[in-house]
């Protein structure tokens, strides 16, 4: 009389005994490792190896899409933004007058003393908010916009566009603005975000025309109130819109092959925007020094 032969038991799990198998590789397989497939079920292994098959899918600048987009990028800003007005406030001791703090009192963009050497401030006025309502209205347009920017460009390069389209939302500021004027908030990057967005609706064949109005009704308020930065907002736009065109459409012109080149030559784009921006801070400086 033949032995009987021993019950299979999981692969991964010898002690268990086990009367199921993965449909895709045959190993018998408790029911702790295996998962719903279309036919049949997959063991772990097989999922993870079907996973890695699957080529990932990119967005328009060649950045890896994220089955959950989580703007981490966006959510760093704006809590930067939000910490650095906590500290104004309470050395000002007060949440609408934070403009007396001394951090404000050294990072608001003053042309004369950026002209004597304090740089810091064509940077640091792009973290400064004239008061809370001032704070919440830039921080929400950063989050709508900030998240489909940075989806779609990758962190790395939504960084950079909203440091260059800072920068040169200050550069504007610092060359035109009147001598004696004190710039302060992160409307020069969110205006770059504006540009930036409308160059990816463009990139991906779909109509700017909602986002052409929505800048338009922006600087026609920019215009009708006193006290908003124009110039700020103009070096912002301009900045941010060529550094986005720099990555979405400059690599195409230049009929690049690869993505690894596309991905260098709009780095270069995005260098050569920050070059000029800051050529024309150190000519502004210098002169509004004279």
């Amino acid at each position: 009389m033949n032995p009987q032969p021993p019950a299979p038991t999981c692969y991964r799990h010898p002690d268990r005994v086990t009367g199921l198998g993965c449909t895709r590789c045959g190993r018998p397989s408790c029911p702790e490792c295996l998962r719903p497939a279309v036919v049949g079920q997959h063991c772990v292994d097989c999922v993870q190896q079907a996973d890695a098959d699957v080529r990932p899918v990119r967005t328009a600048a060649g950045a890896v899409a994220p089955t959950r987009p989580t703007p981490f990028v966006t959510y760093a800003l704006i809590a930067l933004n939000v910490a650095v007005y906590a500290i104004t406030a309470a050395q000002a001791g007060s949440i609408a007058d934070n403009d007396r703090s001394r951090l404000f009192r050294d990072w608001d963009l003053v042309p004369p003393l950026v002209g004597h050497g304090e740089w810091i401030r064509v940077l640091g006025a792009g973290f400064l908010h004239f008061g809370p309502l001032h704070l919440a209205i830039n921080m929400f347009a950063l989050y709508i916009l900030g998240r489909d920017t940075e989806m779609v460009l990758g962190r790395a390069r939504y960084v950079a566009v909203y440091l260059v389209s800072l920068l040169g939302g200050s550069a504007a500021a610092l060359a035109l603005a009147p001598a004696l004027s004190s710039t302060a908030g992160a409307s020069g990057a969110i205006y770059g975000l504006f540009g930036a967005m409308t160059v990816i609706l463009l990139r991906l064949r779909q109509s700017p025309v909602q986002m052409l109005v929505l800048i338009a009704v922006n600087l026609l308020i920019s215009v009708s109130l006193p006290g908003i930065s124009l110039w700020g907002h103009l070096g912002g736009l301009a900045t941010g819109t060529i550094a986005t065109a720099g990555i979405l459409f400059v690599p195409e012109w230049l009929r690049a092959k690869t993505r690894e080149s596309a991905r260098t030559i709009g780095w270069l784009a995005i260098g050569a925007v920050a070059v000029v921006v800051l050529v024309i801070i150190v000519a502004a400086g210098v002169q509004r020094a004279l």
